[in-house]
């Protein structure tokens, strides 16, 4: 069983993504795939007048305010566009890939958290109004009967939150509660770089192995989003998945390449 989560950063080659994964599929592998949207959900919003809002909290970690409007265009662009494209491509390609959302037989689910604390201008703020949450149960009952019936779940955010609210969830790390509660031999988090780079953006300075015991280490390196995949990773490791792997989505074979080392391995 491999957990496949696929960023929505520009760059991303989602066509060599699908090749890799229709290949896999076919082969007899149990795959699931999580995607993410954010660069298109960031260009329909400025299109749409109602711009995107990144609040980054006291710890450093960036993510984007979710207030209801914005959510809706986020659920437009995720469980639209960006699931319904994916799910195509691998039709195509001769897989029977279902997609659905977090929100859909609450498969992410979690508690709803109204306010967020944020730095503006030094200070901190707090933001209310917000829809985010975090993954902390996963409908596994579900996954396991799409997966025994030959379907391929192509999986996104939102989640539900405890009282069926839909909550914008981190897509790394709602992978990672998947994979821990599937049991899954590895967690693939493909995105727009090689791997997590010591010197970003130099793509030369890219950290080969981090030790399972030591992730959170390594968060000095991380730079913006990248937090959030480490912490992924950290969570997952923690929760028993084996191996996690940071790889390169842009071109290639980015699932094959980064089972066979390629990017950075925690393990």
């Amino acid at each position: 069983m491999i957990v496949v989560k696929v960023g929505g950063s520009l760059g991303i080659d989602y066509d060599a993504v699908c090749a890799d994964l229709a290949g896999r599929y076919r082969a007899g592998e149990k795959l699931i795939l999580v995607h993410g949207g954010s660069g298109e959900t960031n260009r329909v919003a400025e299109a749409l007048g109602h711009p995107p809002k990144f609040v980054t909290s006291p710890s450093g970690y960036t993510s984007r305010f979710t207030d209801r409007e914005t959510l809706e265009i986020f659920e437009m662009v995720y469980c639209g566009k960006m699931n319904k494209g994916i799910v195509e491509r691998l039709q195509r390609l001769g897989v029977n890939a279902v997609g659905l959302s977090g929100l859909d037989g609450r498969i992410f689910e979690g508690k709803h958290k109204d306010s967020v604390r944020a730095v503006e201008n030094g200070k901190v703020k707090v933001l209310r109004g917000d829809h985010t949450g975090t993954v902390e149960k996963v409908n596994t009952a579900l996954i396991e009967l799409l997966l025994n019936a030959g379907y391929l779940p192509v999986l996104t955010p939102p989640a539900s939150s405890y009282e069926g609210v839909a909550i914008n969830v981190d897509g790394d790390r709602a992978a990672a509660a998947l994979a821990v509660a599937l049991k899954a031999d590895a967690l693939l988090l493909l995105s727009n770089v090689p791997g997590l780079l010591r010197d970003y953006p130099d793509e030369s300075s890219l950290i080969r192995e981090i030790p399972a015991n030591d992730v959170e280490s390594y968060l000095e390196f991380a730079q913006d989003r990248m937090k959030k995949k480490v912490l992924g990773a950290a969570e997952a490791v923690e929760g028993g998945v084996r191996r996690v792997i940071f790889g390169d989505a842009r071109a290639g074979k980015p699932i094959s390449d980064a089972l066979n080392g390629a990017g950075t391995v925690v393990s």
